[in-house]
Parts: structure tokens; C-alpha cells; sequence
């Protein structure tokens, strides 16, 4: 179970008390995290979720408690954090920064069909819509700089094949590094995979864990999605379900031709950005309980993703 802080009801109770929302009547670990501690917590007035914050800097916290604000403002379904009687959103549990959230409807979609992919592609429109024209700073710690800094470390590790295909990649994002940060931007989610969505009655009913979320180039974000939303088993894109995630983006916010160039760049430059993070997952917790995800799939979606002959809807509305 990927708990990295257990908790006890004795924890608990004194830490929802000012909330005000009646008594504690249940809690769970949520086993699906990979980088924060989560619980259901249900109480006399309803369900919802608990995180305790394990990685990033503490000075961003305010950033995800803003942004969260902001799209629930903007009638997006997100987690916005809930407030005690005096005003406190962010507060501290087990020594480590806490968020009571509303829990919400719906499940996770294993294998989407294309009505799926759509709607996801128009919730992305609407969270980087909400705010391009007010994007509040934050810099990824999972960014380009990032890859330029951990891809060179983690060649040492890899066999001939996957060293080469690295090393390809990186090459790319350094020399075109700034054309893709002057790409339109917003914030992002930027962790936008299939276990982040919930649906119900084939409706998106909402969007989780904003941990990694940023400001960047939207195109980044589209890339992500596409990469875990539009795979098929052997890491080829499913055009299918790609031109339904691309086309419900589109006709909310149509891409740029500037977009259009980098695009076949960017879905390998969002691969290399989760086969890092999971090669450094899988060394940092080896032999630990905690779930981590498998380095090789990312490798194998880059391969793919060495010829891509899927390209946006240019100006589609």
C-alpha cells in the first residue's frame, strides 16, 4: 500500500475536529498514490479525502490550494481544499502538510473507449481556457531542466538500445528547448493518466491529484494525456481514441500551427518525463511496499513514439 505516513484515529479526530463536519466514522488508505499519502475519510456529513503531502517544497502548497480554487471557481469538478471555522486550508498532520478535499463520484476508466478520450480532451481545454489569461506561476520540478539534469545520470544505468533512445530525446529538448517554453501557455495538471479521472454513467464526474501541476506549454499537457489515454499494448498510439481526445480539445481551444510543429516532439518528450520518474521511483523504493509503476512501459511508448503520423486538427473549432 503506497501509505508512506500511516495514520490512527487518535491522529485524526482532533485534526478534523474544526472542521465542523461532524463525526469521524471511517478511514482508509487509498493504495493507488505513488508520491503522497491518501485516505478516505468518511464522516456524518459525507465522504472525502485526506493527503498528507510527502514530496515537493512546501512553499508550493499555497499554488495548488490557489489553482484548485480557481477551477472549482470555474465549475470544473476538481478536489478544492475545505477550510476549518477559522479560514485554514492548508494545515499540518504527522508532521507533514495536509488537505481535506470533498471525495468525488465516479471511477476510474482502465480502458477507455473514444467517448471517454473526448470528454478528457475537453476538460484539459477548459483547465488550461480558465487560465491562460491568468496563469499563476509555478515551475515544474519535473520539467525540462529536470530531464537535462536527471536523463545524463541515469544513462549509466541503462543497456545499449534504451541509452541511445535517451540520449536521442534529450538531444531534442535541448536544442529546442526555447521554442517549446514559448508555445501558448496556462497551467497545467500535468499528470493527467487514466487513474487521475473519474467517471460515472459515462460522464467525467472529475479530475484528481494536482501535485505535479504547473504552468507550461498546454501542447505539454495534451501530450501527457494522449500518451497514457490513446496507448495501445504494444505502445503505438490508437488513432481512434487519440483524434476523439484531440478533436473534444480542439473544438474548445483549437491549436496553433507553432503546436502543430512540435507535436510528434512533444509526445516523446512526455514519454522520457515518466520513464525518468519511474526509473528513479523504482531505484529510490526497491524492495519497499509502496506501488511503483513500470519504467519499461514509457521506454516502449518512446519507441512508438519514434514516428508519429497522428498531427493535431489545426484550427478545428
Amino acid at each position: 500500500m503506497s501509505v508512506f505516513t500511516p495514520l490512527t484515529r487518535g491522529q485524526l479526530e482532533p485534526f478534523l475536529a474544526p472542521y465542523r463536519l461532524g463525526r469521524l466514522r471511517a478511514f482508509e488508505g487509498i493504495a493507488a498514490g505513488s508520491e503522497n499519502s491518501n485516505f478516505f475519510v468518511s464522516l456524518d456529513s459525507g465522504e472525502y479525502v485526506l493527503t498528507l503531502v510527502e514530496r515537493g517544497p512546501q512553499a508550493d502548497l499555497p499554488f495548488f490550494v490557489e489553482l484548485l480554487e480557481a477551477l472549482h471557481q470555474a465549475d470544473l469538478p476538481v478536489p478544492y481544499a475545505l477550510t476549518t471555522e477559522t479560514g485554514e486550508a492548508l494545515r499540518a498532520l504527522a508532521g507533514k502538510p495536509a488537505l481535506l478535499q470533498p471525495r468525488l463520484p465516479g471511477r476510474h476508466v482502465h480502458d477507455p473507449a473514444p467517448a471517454h478520450c473526448t470528454q478528457v480532451g475537453q476538460w484539459l481545454a477548459r483547465l488550461h481556457l480558465a487560465t491562460a489569461g491568468r496563469v499563476l506561476e509555478r515551475r515544474s520540478d519535473r520539467g525540462l531542466d529536470w530531464m537535462l539534469d536527471a536523463g545524463p545520470r541515469l544513462l549509466a544505468v541503462l543497456e545499449a538500445g534504451p541509452r541511445a533512445l535517451l540520449e536521442a530525446v534529450l538531444g531534442e529538448v535541448a536544442a529546442h528547448k526555447p521554442a517549446i517554453l514559448a508555445l501558448p501557455r496556462a497551467n497545467l495538471h500535468a499528470d493527467l493518466f487514466r487513474d487521475n479521472v473519474l467517471f460515472e454513467a459515462g460522464r467525467l464526474t472529475g479530475v484528481i491529484d494536482f501535485y505535479n501541476a504547473c504552468a507550461g506549454p498546454m501542447l505539454y499537457d495534451v501530450a501527457i494525456a494522449v500518451n497514457d489515454w490513446c496507448s495501445l499494448p504494444d505502445g503505438a498510439l490508437d488513432p481512434i481514441r487519440a483524434e476523439a481526445l484531440l478533436a473534444g480539445y480542439a473544438a474548445l481551444r483549437p491549436f496553433v500551427a507553432e503546436e502543430a510543429a512540435h507535436w510528434p516532439r512533444m509526445l516523446r518528450i512526455a514519454c522520457v518525463r515518466f520513464w525518468l520518474s519511474r526509473l528513479i521511483a523504482a531505484q529510490a523504493h526497491a524492495g519497499q511496499a509502496v506501488l511503483i509503476h513500470d519504467p519499461a512501459e514509457f521506454q516502449q511508448r518512446l519507441v512508438a513514439r519514434q514516428q508519429v503520423s497522428l498531427g493535431l486538427p489545426v484550427g478545428a473549432r
